[in-house]
């Protein structure tokens, strides 16, 4: 690198800089995606600009986007159609969905959250489901992505459920989720974002708006399913119940319920409302008894 005002690079200094290899380099310049050194005597001479365009497609290639789709935005930046609004889309989308953050566990805590005993195998597949992610040069060290979802799986399995039989329904489940993201997405494109992404790329105007559009949108897609997932819990874990207590102490179709109500219960039932009235009753019950601890949850809420 000179000492002139303005810096430049020969092509090796520019790698040095930029992270990329000298012949990816010349693959940008071969593509158009990198614009053509001065050439002074023999040497080619690199400048600023192209250390930032190389940092700009490390990025955007960082955020999944392919080397042509690169090139028509840079393209379009060059004629001075703006690249700022579009930057700004990419960031609001690739940021965090969420407000958790992550946190780092050691193994040593791993293993005394699920059972005290190392399980490589359970390490590995936590690792391919991004559960947790290992930390270069530190192998005693994790990074955890969402505590919540490991809390979750600690608490499963100091219920009972096996380490194997909760990673099959977290992978069932990752597939449920990401088929209402997409539709979710797939939605809102139709009837929000179609009017702002019309021309790819977007002038930078549109693709401002459309950034403020998912700021706003973000939240609604967890709400929506916050508030579904709620409703079926309650109408499931209702039914559930019944059917497991509806019959209790009596011999049904079926023979006697998996889970019986003490005898003494079944009787003073009986006496109460007769016999052919125990499971109406219990059903009934069961449903008032949800109704008031879901009341007193939402009033425990409104205080806070």
């Amino acid at each position: 690198m000179s000492d002139q005002a303005v810096a430049e690079y020969r092509i090796e200094d520019l790698a040095h800089h930029s992270g990329a290899t000298v012949r990816t380099i010349r693959a940008y310049q071969d593509r158009g995606l990198l614009p053509k050194p001065e050439r002074r005597g023999r040497s080619n001479v690199y400048r600023d600009t192209h250390l930032a365009r190389l940092r700009q497609i490390a990025d955007l290639l960082d955020r999944g986007y392919t080397l042509a789709s690169i090139k028509e935005l840079l393209e379009a930046w060059d004629a001075g159609r703006g690249l700022g609004g579009v930057l700004g889309l990419v960031a609001e989308v690739h940021g965090p969905w969420t407000d958790e953050e992550a946190a780092r566990i050691s193994r040593e805590e791993l293993n005394d959250r699920f059972g005290g005993r190392p399980d490589d195998e359970a390490v590995d597949e936590a690792c391919e489901l991004g559960v947790l992610e290992r930390i270069p040069g530190r192998p005693d060290q994790f990074l955890v992505p969402s505590p919540q979802e490991l809390a979750v799986a600690a608490e499963l399995y100091a219920a009972g459920v096996p380490l194997s039989a909760i990673t099959g329904h977290l992978r069932e489940l990752r597939g449920q989720v990401e088929h209402i993201a997409s539709r979710f997405l797939e939605f809102t494109t139709e009837h929000v974002f179609a009017r702002y992404l019309g021309q790819v790329p977007p002038t930078d105007a549109d693709a401002a708006e459309a950034a403020t559009m998912v700021r706003r949108l973000r939240p609604l897609a967890q709400q929506t399913v916050d508030a579904e997932l709620a409703r079926a819990m309650r109408l499931f874990a209702t039914r559930h119940l019944q059917r497991h207590l509806g019959s209790a102490g009596a011999a049904g179709p079926t023979g006697p319920s998996p889970v019986a109500l003490p005898a003494g219960t079944v009787r003073a039932v009986q006496d109460l409302v007769g016999a052919d009235h125990v499971a109406e009753f219990v059903r009934a019950a069961t449903e008032r008894e949800l109704q008031a601890r879901t009341m007193n949850d939402l009033a425990r809420r409104a205080e806070r």
